[in-house]
């Protein structure tokens, strides 16, 4: 990934979070009428729904709107970032799709150009920057639940090492990884979190791989931002502890699991179909948290340490009331270096453009 396009587009994204986007115009012929009366909607994905992540926690959400709102529902799964998914994209359409989401960074590039030769169609593109007038980027401030997640990591360790295993060195599992540090370091000032990238978003080997190895290295506890329980599993195979990600991962790892940050993207995606339906659709750059119910921790476990449950709600009342953002100074990174001074909070723009680590995180960014 460039840094340089992802700073970019970054910028971009933000100059959009008011949600000021163009409405679009209205398409000819017969699919306006139908943008306007009836949907019919695409779900594309990167993993199978059964990964017990990423794409299953999007796969809940597309159930959710069927029954909520009665309308035809296709998907495909394991598409790959590249060409392909043009390819889907447009076989959905004649399918009669009037509304597709594209739920995988990777797509975005690919969307837009789609959503270019497609006005009549509207598309929905999770966890990127890029808009059109017909084409929403959405996505959650899940590093809030990352947060939460990390007071509880930082209670239960006892070695004062955690490992993380990542997907890629973006801005969005960056900022997750910070939060999540920040979270266990408020209750536990010692701890230390060492990151190993795998670069991919689902290969179920190759996560639990990455895990072991950090669990060589000393760690008691494995988080992760991986779209599969790889990771839990290798945990509980190792009699520690775990905290997941996407979706309640307690199942895979009944011993290991603390908690998991969690998806809610039912309530999101009925709304934004409802705007087709009604012909008030505008496109926008979606970026709500606990407060939309859209991200979420999931009930902590058996496993959780005592008085975790007192912190985590106290924490998630300040976050929801204003008096904490989890990226308010001071904020020192890897090398000592103040980038977030007290009395002072990182900005939209800065946070969707995060290319550096806080201090007490261990790796580097390549």
């Amino acid at each position: 990934m460039k840094k340089i396009l992802l700073k970019a587009g970054a910028l971009l994204m933000t100059g959009m979070l008011v949600l000021a986007g163009c409405a679009p115009k209205a398409a000819e012929g017969g699919n306006a009428a139908k943008t306007e009366k009836s949907a019919k909607v695409g779900f594309i994905y990167v993993g199978p729904t059964g990964d017990g992540g990423w794409s299953y926690a999007h796969d809940q959400g597309r159930k959710y709107l069927e029954e909520q709102l009665g309308v035809e529902t296709i998907i495909k799964e394991s598409v790959p970032e590249t060409q392909e998914v043009e390819k889907v994209a447009a076989d959905m359409i004649d399918q009669g799709c009037n509304v597709i989401f594209a739920t995988s960074f990777g797509y975005m590039d690919y969307i837009e150009k789609m959503s270019k030769e497609y006005p009549e169609v509207k598309f929905f593109h999770c966890s990127g920057y890029k808009t059109t007038e017909n084409m929403t980027a959405y996505f959650g401030r899940v590093y809030q639940a990352r947060y939460l997640s990390g007071i509880v990591a930082g209670m239960q360790t006892k070695t004062n090492k955690i490992g993380y295993v990542a997907a890629f060195p973006i801005p969005e599992v960056i900022r997750g990884i910070n939060a999540f540090t920040l979270g266990a370091q408020s209750v536990n000032p010692d701890v230390k979190v060492q990151v190993t990238w795998t670069n991919t978003w689902y290969d179920p080997a190759k996560e639990k791989d990455a895990a072991v190895a950090l669990l060589d290295t000393g760690a008691d506890i494995i988080a992760q931002h991986q779209d599969t329980a790889g990771p839990q599993q290798a945990a509980e195979e190792r009699g520690v502890w775990a905290v997941g990600y996407n979706s309640d991962m307690s199942s895979f790892a009944p011993k290991a699991n603390l908690t998991s940050a969690v998806w809610n993207w039912g309530p999101y995606y009925v709304q934004a179909v409802q705007s087709v339906i009604d012909g008030t659709y505008k496109s926008e750059s979606y970026w709500k948290g606990l407060d939309a119910g859209i991200v979420d921790l999931s009930p902590l476990t058996a496993n959780a340490p005592e008085g975790a449950q007192a912190k985590v709600d106290e924490a998630k009342k300040a976050i929801l009331d204003g008096t904490l953002n989890p990226f308010a100074g001071p904020i020192k990174d890897q090398s000592g270096a103040e980038k977030v001074a007290a009395g002072s909070a990182m900005t939209d723009e800065e946070m969707l453009s995060f290319d550096w680590f806080v201090e007490g995180v261990e790796g580097e960014i390549k």
